[in-house]
């Protein structure tokens, strides 16, 4: 699956990103939910090493659920992460979770893409699961990028978020436990290679046009759409990116306008 490769090739741009950093700097606080460096890195090892058993040993990844469930009641994801990883930071767990993204990455590559795999919520594809890697790789990748004041040179590969944040268009108001109030607006994005990226057709719920990166940010709630300069038309379109969740889990709200943003000096 070329999504393996894709999901390899995002997850060592952020480790180069890394790699200049001294110790101390991955205790920097970002702009998503306060987590330093280290309690993005960790997150992004830990559910890596989570998809890793999902493909190889349903038994051990329904064991990881189980303790899993049980280390985040009452507290939080990050203190379970960390105490799950005994502590690891800095350049170690730099190290320690690229080798598990290369070989999750060579895994997945040799996998057949429809075998279903178990999840916390409910089962994926095995495409899926990579992809959705890839997409958590970037959102909270951006997170890292932001606070260290970097622009991030996407390449197309972000094409499978923006076919994700396309796919998830019905999940996002089924999330919420209402209908779509009209059908998907029409897409037409600018990818960085400079393709022009066309989803939907043309119809009464309006356009989105404007850079896929954007996009993808605003999808993956790294941005609030106001902080863009996504053009938005009709009705039904405004209300999709006041809303819109491409990633699983109870409904979340995008951070408000202003909140995510690139640093204007790096750590």
């Amino acid at each position: 699956m070329q999504q393996a490769n894709d999901f390899l090739d995002e997850s060592k741009a952020l480790s180069t990103l890394l790699a200049s950093l001294s110790e101390g700097d991955f205790e920097t606080p970002t702009q998503f939910k306060g987590w330093t460096i280290n309690n993005i890195i960790r997150h992004l090892h830990v559910w890596n090493i989570a998809v890793d058993l999902s493909l190889h040993d349903e038994a051990a990844f329904g064991a990881f659920v189980a303790e899993m469930m049980a280390g985040v009641r009452g507290g939080k994801l990050p203190a379970f992460e960390e105490s799950y990883l005994d502590g690891l930071s800095g350049h170690a767990l730099r190290n320690a979770w690229i080798k598990r993204a290369e070989a999750t990455a060579v895994a997945f590559a040799e996998a057949d893409p429809k075998l279903r795999l178990k999840w916390v919520g409910p089962d994926m594809s095995a495409l899926s699961s990579i992809t959705a890697r890839l997409m958590e790789t970037w959102a909270h990748g951006q997170a890292v990028y932001d606070v260290l004041g970097v622009e991030r040179q996407d390449t197309d590969r972000i094409g499978n978020i923006a076919r994700l944040g396309v796919n998830t268009w019905g999940f996002t108001w089924k999330n919420r436990r209402t209908e779509p109030p009209g059908p998907m607006p029409k897409l037409r994005l600018f990818a960085p290679s400079g393709a022009v990226w066309e989803y939907g057709e043309p119809s009464e719920s309006g356009m989105i046009s404007g850079n896929a990166t954007e996009f993808c940010q605003v999808v993956t709630q790294c941005r609030n759409i106001a902080d863009t300069a996504l053009e938005v038309t009709g009705e039904v379109a405004h209300q999709w990116m006041e809303i819109a969740q491409c990633f699983a889990g109870p409904p979340q709200d995008p951070p408000a306008k202003g909140i995510r943003h690139r640093a204007d000096r790096g750590v």
